[in-house]
């Protein structure tokens, strides 16, 4: 399919993605709150370090996303681009394409981010091989079929061509109801080399230090939580000992990560580069 540049979903495909939406939000659990979307690091350098010290999933992916960034080139594809927050890291000599789902503010982002195509969460609105390396951050666990979107990111990338891919696994639901999956180590290789990926390189974004400083610090802001009520009057006290405990294993996170501490099969979650390979298996 060729290329739209900007194509905006017309009004039958939202309205099928937003009917979708709310049949699978009918035996959802309530979210107290959703997680603040990712803006990009130039627009508050100082904000998104102070960011990365406290929230861990972040800082694991910057930790392994920046350095693999600067190595690529050509076209590249930022697959759940969001609020495009990888793009200033980009070399300058890399074609930036975004591309998005056309309810991508029910996750909290923009609709209208400058150099990304939203689309129904299907077939891609690309022709084969068109990109040198597709970015995919965050974004499988929110697939209601993995398969078709690895089938895809493979389909639009050229022979030779990158995949730079990132999941949670210690993470509590987020963006109900579009929290499908959480992937193992083992999973993760099993499906990408299933669909033609080859030179699967995982690593674990943190250790189960990590998890338990982000565990504590999810639990000491639902604690302090506006929503609570009459309740914070018992809450806050709980908060209190919870906070102190959470900002201690953030600084002992940050110190396993550095040092190379902590058990790497409980992780944050995992980080993966791959290269697409010739031709699809048989």
């Amino acid at each position: 399919m060729a290329w739209r540049p900007n194509c905006c979903p017309n009004k039958d495909t939202a309205k099928m993605v937003r009917t979708r939406s709310r049949a699978e939000a009918d035996d959802s659990p309530g979210e107290a709150f959703q997680p603040i979307s990712v803006k990009p690091p130039s627009s508050n350098p100082w904000a998104f370090r102070l960011r990365c010290v406290v929230d861990l999933q972040l800082a694991t992916i910057v930790k392994h996303l920046r350095p693999a960034l600067g190595s690529l080139d050509g076209k590249v594809l930022d697959v759940g681009a969001g609020q495009s927050p990888w793009r200033s890291w980009l070399p300058e000599r890399v074609h930036y394409f975004g591309l998005d789902i056309a309810n991508a503010a029910e996750f909290g982002m923009s609709e209208s981010v400058r150099d990304v195509t939203y689309y129904d969460g299907g077939s891609m609105p690309f022709a084969d091989g068109t990109f040198d390396a597709v970015l995919c951050v965050e974004v499988m666990e929110h697939a209601s079929d993995p398969e078709l979107l690895v089938s895809e990111m493979f389909r639009v990338l050229k022979p030779g061509g990158t995949l730079l891919l990132t999941v949670p696994w210690s993470a509590r639901l987020h963006h109900l109801p579009h929290d499908y999956h959480r992937f193992t180590r083992n999973r993760l290789r099993a499906l990408l080399s299933g669909h033609g990926f080859a030179d699967i390189r995982i690593a674990e974004r943190g250790s189960d230090v990590g998890a338990i400083a982000n565990k504590l610090t999810v639990l000491s802001l639902r604690l302090f939580s506006p929503g609570q009520g009459w309740r914070l009057v018992f809450t806050m006290p709980f908060g209190v000992i919870t906070g102190l405990l959470a900002a201690a294993f953030v600084c002992a996170a940050h110190a396993a990560d550095r040092l190379g501490w902590g058990a790497a099969e409980d992780p944050l979650g995992y980080f993966l580069q791959a290269t697409r390979s010739i031709r699809r298996p048989d």
